[in-house]
């Protein structure tokens, strides 16, 4: 056999969309996988590393802004005052107290909690949409990437891959001329993004879990020349671009009065969209919208626990799925860190919505409705990261997880009911290993968890 070459055996894996027998995995000395192969013999088997139980893909998760860990939990009351309202925007308001007191070191500690629980609930890489740039003064660093460095270092002391995209933010709305005072830590320009992204590539080269892409923060945030700069900059470089667009109905009327465009539709109409794109939330939009994302071949990123936390809607899945549309999976707020349950409650939101039941099964074409979830969030991982990730295939990331079947969820189910056992049995199965680019995941450190209560007592202490 290949010299770097690593063997790996279970009894059951989850290959081209179905559970398989008996199949022996090979990972490259590069981290992607060598070979699959269902029906292997016992002679084949022989000397390859027995995994403890059923193996799936990792799955990308497409959105992210880590600092927010940090407020799971801490904004689940009602506003003070008879005429206080609780929407997006309150809970904004709540957000920006706590971007306005982080330092490096403690995002540095929140960020390493968070992956090691993404990892923990089978996530193998995270895109993080990230606008925290400057010191809390709103100063910059005298290291532009300080901030952003941070994340990489708490991705490289847990294993997990991450997809890095420094964000674009220059104004507070439509009309704004530049930046509220309590966003002035998010300060950035098309040229500032880019030097970011050139920093980052340096420190990390040769680092096969570490990438970085673009964000747009949305099109309130931006004036329409910048974002035209930045994007242009991205396809010359052939990296991921993702943007907020449409998650709530306010950000909708106000583009139609500043442009007389909806959101997605002005973007289709005045950028180059095409499938390097990623359009996170995307919850407001209308069926013709929806195919034209579909048209430009560009994804949508969907963030169903967030996205039911804010109160923002339901993401139209039976529309954008008759148009043949992409998308991937988001933890965003982080207010759960388990795909399985962000599957879930998509699928929920949707019987809600149409009082009907297994609703992805029916509009994504598959018999189980965990699978068509399951199946379409991992082919989105490859726009989301511009990466080979989309599953157990030559070529691609050797990301996987393994399922523990002493858990009570899947306790005695039948195997090929096990990913639907998965998604639709709470509480969640446990994980056992995971897998980054071939190179298993040790446990997290005590001293990850002691540095995120330190950073968490420091943070909201009084």
């Amino acid at each position: 056999m290949n010299s770097g070459i690593k063997t790996f055996f279970t009894p059951q894996a989850w290959v081209q969309g179905a559970w398989a027998k008996d199949v022996l995995l090979t990972v490259a000395a590069n981290g992607s996988w060598h070979s699959v192969q269902p029906g292997a013999t016992a002679q084949q088997q022989a000397g390859a590393v027995q995994l403890p139980g059923p193996v799936l893909p990792g799955l990308v998760n497409a959105h992210s802004h880590a600092f927010q860990r940090a407020m799971a939990g801490l904004t689940e009351r009602r506003s003070a005052g008879a005429h206080a309202s609780d929407d997006f925007w309150s809970w904004r308001d709540r957000m920006y107290s706590a971007a306005n007191r982080i330092t490096p070191e403690q995002l540095e500690a929140i960020a390493g909690q968070l992956y090691a629980e993404l990892l923990a609930g089978g996530y193998t890489e995270v895109c993080d949409f990230h606008y925290l740039h400057n010191d809390v003064s709103g100063a910059a660093y005298a290291d532009p990437a300080e901030m952003s460095l941070a994340l990489v270092r708490a991705a490289q002391r847990t294993g997990i891959g991450l997809t890095l995209l420094p964000t674009l933010y220059m104004r507070s709305g439509f009309k704004a001329a530049g930046l509220r005072e309590d966003q002035r830590r998010f300060s950035s320009t098309p040229g500032s993004v880019m030097r970011v992204v050139e920093q980052v590539r340096r420190q990390t080269q040769g680092d096969a879990r570490i990438h970085v892409g673009v964000a747009v923060h949305s099109l309130r945030a931006a004036e329409p020349a910048a974002l035209k700069e930045l994007t242009a900059a991205a396809k010359q470089a052939g990296l991921p671009v993702h943007i907020h667009i449409a998650e709530q109905t306010q950000e909708v009327e106000d583009c139609i009065a500043h442009t007389g465009q909806r959101p997605i539709e002005w973007l289709l109409n005045n950028a180059e969209v095409d499938a390097r794109w990623n359009l996170v939330h995307a919850t407001h939009a209308t069926a013709a919208e929806l195919q034209g994302v579909q048209g430009k071949g560009a994804a949508i990123v969907i963030c169903p626990a967030t996205e039911a936390n804010l109160g923002d809607g339901v993401f139209d899945l039976p529309a954008y799925a008759a148009a043949g549309g992409k998308w991937s999976i988001g933890s965003d707020s982080h207010v759960t860190r388990s795909w399985p349950e962000e599957l879930r409650l998509l699928e929920y939101s949707q019987r809600l919505t149409l009082r009907q039941r297994n609703i992805a099964a029916r509009v994504l074409g598959h018999e189980s409705s965990a699978a068509g979830l399951f199946e379409a969030a991992l082919a989105g991982g490859l726009p989301a990261t511009g990466q080979m990730q989309a599953g157990l295939a030559p070529g691609q990331r050797a990301d996987f997880v393994t399922l523990d079947l002493e858990f009570p969820a899947l306790l005695g189910v039948p195997a090929g009911h096990l990913l639907d056992a998965l998604v639709f049995s709470s509480p969640g199965a446990a994980f056992g290993e995971v897998f980054v680019a071939g190179q298993r995941i040790a446990a997290p450190s005590p001293e990850g968890a002691q540095a995120f209560a330190r950073a968490m007592r420091e943070l909201w202490a009084g």
